[in-house]
């Protein structure tokens, strides 16, 4: 997933307007007094990170600039991003990462041919060229940075393996420029054999191959496997089952598990994937470390809109410290609309009455809060993590019947609606639910 790539903005960039033995022993030309170096090591049958000459293993998230705080807090070294508008953001996020002891993998946004970038155009493919190096002398000397990702699902609907001669140029360049700091790119694509062998052969210069799954991310381990190839590897995204991964109704609308659901998901991946091949997986990022929309307004991100925690924060705080937060989320239950659970294909009549209710349960015993939102079905169709518009909110068609439950009013308008419950325990943590049906 990442941001919205415009076309034009390479050629802004361009113009200087924006935006054991290491595997890698190249030597950078320019002076490094800022920088820590950061080397892959091999070690035995595996890979370690060192920084500073100690290992280091990536216990990160992808951020989009906010919620650094509470992510050092929760025990994270490190995290990610999906390119900089220009270089003083770039520079900003690197001083606030030292600021709070993390470390930053610094994506390099570049061209992604689903998005119009011909990567069959030599000059435009030299201008981008340019444009990275800006980036990189800018940035390398900074403490707080730990490697570079030179493009973001790059290979998503891609049909030119020339990306990867462009990735490997930029990170010769890199190589060059930069001798402390290791260079990967973040793949969407299954890491199966062809694919390893296209990168193997047209991008050799990278230190590290880095995957990006959702309910594929267990069967890395096997990738890593069947490809045969002795490197480090990087999780630089993963998460929850995506909306592609799931279950859909008989109207199209995917079916999102709710906040425990999530969080158990969170667990089941990290350890039959993240954990379980330690010794070639140098660390890992998880999605999402703030709030967006895709789908939904709670389908990826860890945060609420209001910025209430969820279930999966109290997870990812247990994997980084070994222990549990001081307080918990609450747990919630399946939503049931018209006593049919929710997952299952819920048809109602326009303008007329239902009940509908959640099971919630508190780990500290909190007393709950319970709101309620009914909203249109989102007809977005964008891949890659692309920007979403946020559905519209049909205010005043549900009516609290205390606790848990509510009746819900269907709106006159025959379509496809979802209803969505966010339970508060005062203590800035939420757990939440939401269920799509029709009207007709």
């Amino acid at each position: 997933m990442n941001k919205t790539w415009i076309y034009p903005a390479i050629l802004t960039i361009a113009l200087g307007l924006g935006t054991g033995q290491p595997t890698s022993a190249h030597e950078g030309g320019a002076d490094s007094a800022g920088a820590i170096k950061v080397e892959v090591v091999k070690q035995g049958e595996g890979y370690v990170l060192l920084r500073g000459g100690k290992p280091y293993t990536i216990k990160g998230a992808g951020v989009s600039n906010s919620n650094l705080e509470n992510l050092a807090l929760h025990g994270a070294n490190s995290f990610r991003n999906w390119g900089v508008r220009d270089i003083e953001r770039g520079l900003e996020l690197l001083d606030k990462a030292e600021e709070l002891g993390l470390t930053v993998a610094m994506c390099l946004d570049i061209g992604r041919e689903r998005l119009g970038f011909d990567y069959d155009n030599a000059e435009l493919v030299a201008q981008q060229l340019e444009a990275m190096r800006k980036q990189v002398l800018a940035m390398k000397d900074h403490p707080a940075l730990l490697l570079w990702i030179i493009g973001n699902e790059p290979d998503l609907q891609h049909t030119n393996p020339k990306v990867f001669n462009a990735i490997n140029d930029i990170s010769r360049m890199i190589h060059e420029v930069d001798g402390n700091h290791p260079t990967t790119t973040a793949l969407a694509s299954s890491y199966k054999p062809d694919l390893a062998r296209l990168i193997e052969e047209r991008a050799p210069d990278l230190d590290i191959i880095s995957m990006q799954k959702y309910a594929d991310v267990v069967n890395v381990p096997r990738y890593i496997k069947e490809a045969n190839i002795d490197q480090p590897y990087l999780v630089t995204e993963w998460g929850t089952r995506g909306h592609w991964e799931v279950e859909k109704t008989a109207w199209g609308a995917p079916i999102e598990p709710n906040s425990s659901e999530k969080a158990k998901l969170y667990q089941h991946h990290y350890e039959l994937a993240i954990s379980a091949v330690p010794e070639q997986i140098v660390g890992s990022y998880v999605f999402y470390w703030g709030q967006k929309q895709e789908r939904t307004p709670t389908w990826y991100g860890l945060f609420l809109v209001d910025g209430s925690e969820t279930e999966t924060i109290d997870y990812m705080h247990y994997v980084w410290n070994e222990t549990w937060p001081d307080n918990r989320s609450p747990q919630v239950g399946k939503m049931v609309l018209d006593g049919q659970l929710s997952g299952t294909d819920i048809i109602l009549e326009p303008g007329s009455d239902y009940e509908a209710s959640i099971i919630a349960t508190d780990p500290d015993a909190d007393a709950l809060s319970h709101r309620w939102e009914l909203m249109h079905e989102s007809q977005a169709t964008q891949v890659g993590g692309d920007k979403e518009v946020v559905p519209d909110v049909l205010d005043g068609l549900v009516e609290s019947t205390g606790g848990g439950s509510v009746t819900v009013t269907t709106p006159d308008k025959p379509g496809a609606y979802r209803l969505f419950v966010y339970v508060y325990d005062g203590q800035g943590n939420a757990g939440y639910a939401n269920t799509p049906f029709l009207v007709e």
